[in-house]
């Protein structure tokens, strides 16, 4: 199935900024309200369901000798009009 970006947004940003979006975003979920991004002129409203799938991801880009990029993603999935996905448990955060 072919992928259409709605929004994307990447910039550097400290550590305590990114942790004030994290958390709208979890205020949000938890509330049940959906979750909309703006910037600049660009807007989207998304309403996740109420079980979508989570998943979080650790990676590391480059060649495998030599040092490269670290990333943390977190992502939300669900189908539209869907109700949740399967429930696999078990992820803890610290």
């Amino acid at each position: 199935m072919p992928e259409e970006v709605l929004f994307k947004s990447e910039s550097t940003q400290s550590r305590t900024e990114i942790a004030t979006y994290l958390r709208a975003v979890a205020d949000s979920l938890e509330a049940g309200d959906p979750i909309t991004l703006k910037q600049g002129g660009e807007s989207v409203t998304m309403e996740p369901s109420a079980r979508p799938t989570f998943e979080v991801k650790a990676e590391r880009e480059g060649p495998a000798d030599a040092l490269g990029e670290l990333s943390i993603e977190f992502e939300l999935e669900w189908d539209e009009g869907g109700n949740g996905g399967d429930t696999t448990g078990g992820l803890e955060i610290e």
